[in-house]
């Protein structure tokens, strides 16, 4: 469950990177300057490492979760559809949950 978040956010930091044409447009529809993809795509790979990282990912998750909800707030400002950063958020804590016992303990199910 882990994984699919993962590659959904490392493609996402290789495009602010790599910058292929097209990611003005939606930079630009985003009201956001091109000039900050490459700070964007830093960020959202660092937070992606750190959640890898099994010592870090409860600090990456929590990461994830604010670069996610400025996702989500960009995408509601502009009146697009917003599911998707909050499915990506809810994948990273859900494959977090069933990979790390310290989180099962902190949140138990009930049964």
């Amino acid at each position: 469950m882990s994984a699919l978040p993962v590659l959904i956010l490392l493609f996402s930091a290789s495009m602010k990177l790599i910058k292929p044409p097209g990611i003005e447009e939606g930079f630009n529809h985003l009201g956001y300057p091109m000039s900050l993809a490459l700070g964007l795509g830093i960020l959202e790979l660092a937070c992606t490492v750190v959640y890898v990282i099994p010592r870090t990912s409860v600090l990456g998750a929590i990461l994830l979760t604010g670069y996610l909800g400025g996702a989500t707030a960009t995408q509601v400002r502009v009146g697009d559809a917003f599911f998707a950063p909050v499915v990506v958020g809810v994948l990273v804590w859900g494959g977090l949950f069933l990979r790390d016992q310290r989180l099962r303990a902190l949140i138990p199910l009930r049964r």
